[in-house]
Order: structure tokens, then C-alpha cells, then sequence
């Protein structure tokens, strides 16, 4: 009984408006980055923002590609960010120094990653409830469903639009949304 009612607790408590752990705006956040600093959000204002969950060893890691090249066409209202996570077929086993060195390596890999995380489960980032759950972002509910899914955050921090991991970075849906 006592183990049923710490779950309701649990649960509740993630689920109560406010959270303590999870900001209000995607300028709150500050995460860990790949090699050990941190990626502060804020600094991205005016910006469009796309963060993308990633792994190495997934059919879809040829995005990174496209993500690099994305990267560099709208250097001036883009940021991409990528979070490895290890949640999808184990497809990112490495650590966060073996990850770097992939991305640099294969893809030349230049916009920031952040160190590897969870986008799914109980230990789901904070950053990714925000992106997921509708009372913080204020569009839409959404389950990171695979590898390569991609959230993008306007100029003024509102998340405008998610794309499933077959949508490549650079399709024409995507690119009307970057310019827009």
C-alpha cells in the first residue's frame, strides 16, 4: 500500500503545474554539453532554435549531414541543437567524449550537443518534458517516438512545430519553417 500511494505521489507531483524542475521558457535552460560545458538557451534568443535527439548507430544517423549543412546555411536564425539518448535499440552506447568524436569525424559536426540523455521514461530530461508535454511548451502534447525527432522553437522561445525522425532536416516543410 505504502509503495502504491509514493507512485500516486510521484505521479501527481510531475503532473502539478509549476514543476520546480522543469523551467517555464526553453530560455531556462542550461544543460550539460558533450564536452563538459554548458549550453545556456537565453543566449539563443531571436534565434530559431531546432533540437534533435541523436544517435550513432541508428538508420537515421546520416541526418547529422543535413543537420551540419542546415547549421551552416542559417548560421544567422538557427540553432541546432542535438541530445544523444540511448533510449532507441541501444543505438548510442558511447560515452559523451566517443560521441563527439563520431559526429566530428563522420559528420564534422560544428552546432552544439549536449551530453547523452534520456528523452523518454521516468528519467526523461527536463528539457524534453518541456518539450513534450503541452502545459510548458503550449502546443501540443507529443512522444519522442524514435531517434532523429525533431522540435522547432521560434525566435520568441514558442515551439512552433515537430517533425517525426523520417522527416529529413533539410525538407521543404522544414526549410519553409526556418524561413519563415
Amino acid at each position: 500500500m505504502t509503495l502504491s500511494i509514493a507512485v500516486l505521489l510521484k505521479f501527481f507531483m510531475f503532473f502539478m503545474p509549476g514543476k520546480a524542475d522543469v523551467p517555464k521558457t526553453i530560455y531556462d535552460f542550461k544543460v550539460t554539453a558533450l564536452d563538459g560545458g554548458s549550453i545556456d538557451f537565453a543566449k539563443y534568443k531571436g534565434k530559431k532554435i531546432m533540437i534533435v535527439n541523436t544517435a550513432s548507430q541508428c538508420g537515421y544517423t546520416p541526418q547529422y549531414a543535413e543537420l551540419q549543412s542546415l547549421s551552416e546555411k542559417f548560421k544567422d536564425k538557427l540553432v541546432i541543437v542535438g541530445f544523444p539518448a540511448n533510449d532507441f535499440g541501444a543505438q548510442e552506447p558511447g560515452t559523451n567524449k566517443e560521441i563527439a568524436s563520431f559526429c566530428q569525424k563522420n559528420y564534422g559536426v560544428t552546432f552544439p550537443m549536449a551530453a547523452k540523455i534520456s528523452v523518454v521514461g521516468s528519467g526523461m530530461a527536463p528539457i524534453y518534458q518541456w518539450l513534450t508535454n503541452k502545459k510548458y511548451n503550449n502546443l501540443k502534447d507529443s512522444e519522442v517516438k524514435w531517434n532523429f525527432q525533431k522540435y522547432l522553437i521560434d525566435e520568441k522561445g514558442q515551439l512552433i512545430a515537430v517533425y517525426p525522425s523520417g522527416t529529413k532536416p533539410a525538407s521543404p516543410e522544414v526549410i519553409a519553417a526556418i524561413e519563415k
